[in-house]
């Protein structure tokens, strides 16, 4: 009997790319950090920014990375970065933003 293995997807983009964040079930903890951050007032942090030089991420995109990297038990400012290279919740939170501006 021949052995037969299924065939792996080609790494070949494709016309109509899948939506890689629609695999992000809803009851997800990360859409629960979203969900949070998003709902609180964060008028005192962004007060402290005082403008000029070179712009920033929004400081509630911050807050959302640092909460869901805690709850993940990642405390190291690499392995943060890291995650927002590779790992799609963090990928989602961040809306792309650290790959498209190549931290």
């Amino acid at each position: 009997m021949k052995v037969q293995f299924k065939k792996l997807p080609s790494n070949n983009p494709s016309l109509f790319p899948e939506d890689i964040y629609s695999k992000i079930p809803q009851n997800h903890p990360v859409r629960l950090v979203n969900e949070v951050v998003e709902s609180i007032n964060i008028d005192e942090i962004i007060k402290q920014y005082k403008g000029g030089g070179t712009s920033s991420f929004h400081p509630r995109m911050m807050i959302k990375i640092l909460f869901y990297s805690y709850l993940n038990n990642i405390y190291s400012c690499r392995k943060i970065e890291k995650a927002l290279h590779e790992n799609i919740y963090f990928m989602w939170l961040s809306g792309n933003s650290i790959r498209i501006t190549g931290l």
